[in-house]
C-alpha cells in the first residue's frame, strides 16, 4: 500500500530541465542520423549531370532549396538527394528533358513546431509510463527515483487482521507489550503521573517463537498504523542511502501518529560498531542515523519503535541504553502450557479427532517453537490425508513429531541381515537401560527403521514434564543410557562398532561439563575449568582455558572415569535384564518398531 506522499509524487510530475535536454540532443541526434543515412547533399552542377543523364525521377521545389529522387540508387548507394538552386531558368530546362516535377510553399514555424515538440512530447510520455509502472512494482526505475525512500509497508488494523488472541505461548511477552497499546489508546492515563511510553521495544528471542507475529498484534490492538521493515533494507550499494531510508521512515511515521515502526532483523542494522579509523561504514553511517532518530522525538509523540533480534549479543550497546530502546522482551521457547495454547490456535485449521489429547501432543515436543508447532499440526493433517482419514488423531502426531525429528523414512534401503540384527540390539540396549534407571524419560517408540538423516535406528523418550535443572546422578544415568547401545553389542556380539559414535561424543560432552563448568567432582573442586562465550541461541563465540596442564591431564582422566563408570552401569543392567534384551530384539527384527506398552511388557 503506497503511502500519500507517494501517490502525490505519482500523480504529479516534476519538470525537469535536465530531462528535457537529454531528450533535445537525442532526437536531434536521431534526425541528423536519419538525414545523413538516406538523403545526399550533391552540389547543383552534378544535379544537372544527372538531369542530362536521365536519372532523375522526380523532385521538389521549396524556394530555393530541391528534393529530388534518383530512378535508380547512385555510387554511393542513395536513393535520394538535395541541393540548393543556384540560377537558371529550372522549368524550361525541366521540360526539355521531360522531369516531372512540383513547387511546395510551406511554413518553417509549423514544420518545426510538429519536428520537435511532437516528439519530446511521444519521449516524455513513454518515459513517464515507465517510471511509474517501475516505480509501483518496486523495481529499477524505483531505485533511482526514491533511492532515498522508506520501503517500509504500512498496514492497519483491518489489514493486519491479527490480535492478541492470535498469539498463544508467551503470556509474559504480551503482558508488557499489553502497556503499550494501552500508552497508544489512553495515553492521559499513563502520563498524569508522569509517566512517559517508551521509546523503543525490543523483542529477543529463537527464530520461529513469534516476534513478527506479536508486532503485528500490537498493531492490531492498538488500530494505528504499522511502519514495517527489515533491517537489511536500510543497507544499501549507495553510500549515505541508508542514513536517507531512516529519516524518511521517521518522517512518514511522524506525519501519521501514533503510529508503530517495527524494524525486523534489528543485527542487520544494528551491528555493533568497530574500531576502524576510516568511520565511512555505509552501516555504521546508518546506524548512527538511527540512533539519532531515537533521540530525536519525543515520547509523547505518539510513536514506538518495535525492533526483533534473536542476536541480542551483537548488538551495539549505544542502542540498548535507556532511552532508545527502553525495554528488551524475552519472547522464548514455550513451556508445556504454552505449547498447548499454542496448538489450540492452530488445530483450528485442520479437522480433527474429538477425543485429541493435546497435552499428549504438547508432552511430545519439547523445545518446540510457535512456527514448530504449526508446522507439526500441518505435518499431522499430511499423515491423515496420506491414509486416507477422515479426521487428524493422536498416531498422526506421533508420526509428524517422528517425521521432524528423525527425518523421513528410507524403507527401501537394503542392510544386510547381520547389520540390521546389530541395530536391533542396539536401540534394544538403550531402551532397557533408560526403562531401568530412575528419573529417566520414559522410551515412547523404538524403531530399527533407516532415517534421511543418517541413522539406521533410534529411540525417541518423551519427557513427563518440562525440566530446567538436573542433579549428577541424573547426569550419570543420561550417560549410562546414551551407551546402553554399545554395551549391548558388546555383551550380545563381543565386538565394538562405528554405530555408537554419535552416543560416545554426547556422552563425553556431559562428562566433560560436569567437571569443567558444573564443579561435580570432590578433587577438581567448585571451579570453573572452561570459560566460554556464548552467544544468545547457545552457539560457542569463543573459549579460554586458564588451567595448567596438569589440571587438564587431571580432568582428561576424570573424563574418562565418568564415562567408564556410565558404560559399567549400563552393562550391569543389561546382563541383568539379558532375557528382556534377546526378546526385545527378535521383536524388532519381526516388527521393525515397538511402542512403550510392549516394551514394558519385555522388561515386566
Amino acid at each position: 500500500m503506497l503511502t500519500k506522499e507517494e501517490e502525490i509524487m505519482n500523480s504529479k510530475f516534476k519538470f525537469n530541465i535536465g530531462y528535457f535536454l537529454v531528450a533535445f540532443i537525442a532526437i536531434s541526434m536521431i534526425q541528423s542520423l536519419i538525414r545523413s543515412t538516406n538523403v545526399e547533399v550533391i552540389p547543383y552542377s552534378k544535379f544537372h549531370q544527372y538531369l542530362g543523364q536521365q536519372k532523375v525521377s522526380e523532385i521538389t521545389i521549396k524556394d530555393n532549396h530541391i528534393q529530388g529522387r534518383l530512378k535508380e540508387s547512385n555510387q554511393n548507394g542513395k536513393l535520394f538527394f538535395s541541393t540548393n538552386r543556384v540560377e537558371g531558368d529550372l522549368v524550361k530546362e525541366l521540360d526539355k528533358y521531360n522531369v516531372k516535377y512540383t513547387r511546395e510553399i510551406e511554413s518553417n514555424f509549423f514544420r518545426d513546431l510538429l519536428g520537435w515538440v511532437l516528439p519530446t512530447l511521444i519521449f516524455f510520455g513513454f518515459w513517464m509510463f515507465l517510471m511509474r509502472r517501475m516505480n509501483q512494482k518496486g523495481g529499477f526505475g524505483s531505485g533511482l527515483m526514491t533511492v532515498g525512500k522508506s520501503k517500509a509497508k504500512v498496514y492497519v488494523e483491518k489489514d493486519t487482521k491479527v490480535t492478541f488472541g492470535d498469539v498463544a505461548g508467551v503470556d509474559e511477552a504480551k503482558h508488557e507489550l499489553v502497556e503499550v497499546v494501552n500508552f497508544l489508546k489512553e495515553t492521559k492515563k499513563y502520563t498524569r503521573l508522569g509517566a512517559h511510553m517508551p521509546k523503543g521495544v525490543l523483542l529477543v528471542g529463537p527464530p520461529g517463537t513469534g516476534k513478527t507475529l506479536i508486532a503485528k498484534a500490537v498493531a492490531g490492538e492498538a488500530g494505528v498504523p504499522f511502519f514495517s521493515i527489515s533491517g537489511s533494507e536500510f543497507v544499501e550499494m549507495f553510500v549515505g542511502v541508508g542514513a536517507a531510508r531512516v529519516r524518511d521512515l521517521f518522517e512518514q511515521a511522524k506525519k501519521q501518529a501514533p503510529a508503530i515502526i517495527f524494524i525486523d532483523e534489528l543485527d542487520a542494522l544494528g551491528k555493533s560498531r568497530g574500531h576502524s579509523m576510516g568511520g565511512n561504514d555505509e552501516k555504521e553511517q546508518t546506524l548512527n542515523q538511527l540512533l539519532v532518530e531515537l533521540d530525536g522525538f519525543e515520547s509523547d509523540c505518539g510513536i514506538v519503535l518495535l525492533g526483533a533480534t534473536n542476536r541480542p549479543e551483537i548488538l551495539d550497546p549505544a542502542l540498548l541504553r535507556a532511552g532508545r530502546f527502553d525495554r528488551q522482551v524475552l519472547v522464548d521457547r514455550p513451556d508445556k502450557e504454552g505449547r498447548i495454547q499454542i496448538l489450540k490456535v492452530h488445530i483450528k485449521k485442520i479437522k480433527f479427532d474429538v477425543d485429541l489429547d493435546l497435552e499428549k501432543v504438547a508432552g511430545l515436543t519439547p523445545g518446540f517453537t510457535g512456527a514448530d508447532l504449526a508446522n507439526l499440526v500441518n505435518e499431522a493433517a499430511i499423515m491423515a490425508t496420506r491414509r486416507d482419514a477422515s479426521k487428524v488423531e493422536l498416531e498422526d502426531f506421533n508420526q509428524a513429531v517422528e517425521r521432524i525429528i528423525a527425518g523421513l523414512e528410507k524403507r527401501n534401503r537394503l542392510i544386510n541381515p547381520f547389520e540390521r540384527k546389530v541395530v536391533a540390539y542396539h536401540e534394544m540396549g538403550h531402551a532397557i537401560v533408560a526403562e531401568m534407571l530412575p528419573g529417566s524419560d520414559p522410551v515412547s517408540k523404538i524403531s530399527i527403521i533407516p532415517r534421511s538423516i543418517g541413522s539406521l535406528g533410534y529411540t525417541i523418550q518423551r519427557p513427563t514434564e518440562d525440566r530446567f535443572l538436573m542433579t549428577k546422578e541424573e547426569l550419570e544415568n543420561k550417560m549410562a543410557v546414551l551407551l546402553g547401545g554399545r554395551a549391548s553389542e558388546l555383551l550380545t556380539f563381543n565386538h565394538l562398532s562405528t554405530g555408537a559414535s554419535d552416543d560416545i561424543s554426547r556422552a563425553t560432552d556431559i562428562a566433560m561439563s560436569m567437571l569443567t563448568q558444573y564443579g561435580m567432582d570432590q578433587d577438581l573442586g567448585s571451579v570453573t575449568y572452561k570459560k566460554e562465550k556464548k552467544g544468545f541461541l547457545g552457539q560457542q563465540i569463543g573459549e579460554q582455558r586458564d588451567f595448567s596442564e596438569a589440571t587438564s591431564s587431571i580432568i582428561d582422566q576424570k573424563v574418562k572415569e565418568l564415562v567408564d563408570k556410565a558404560f559399567a552401569k549400563a552393562l550391569d543392567i543389561l546382563k541383568q535384564k539379558n532375557d528382556a534384551l534377546e526378546s526385545g530384539a527378535q521383536y524388532l527384527l519381526a516388527n521393525e518398531t515397538m511402542n512403550e506398552e510392549k516394551l514394558k511388557e519385555i522388561i515386566g
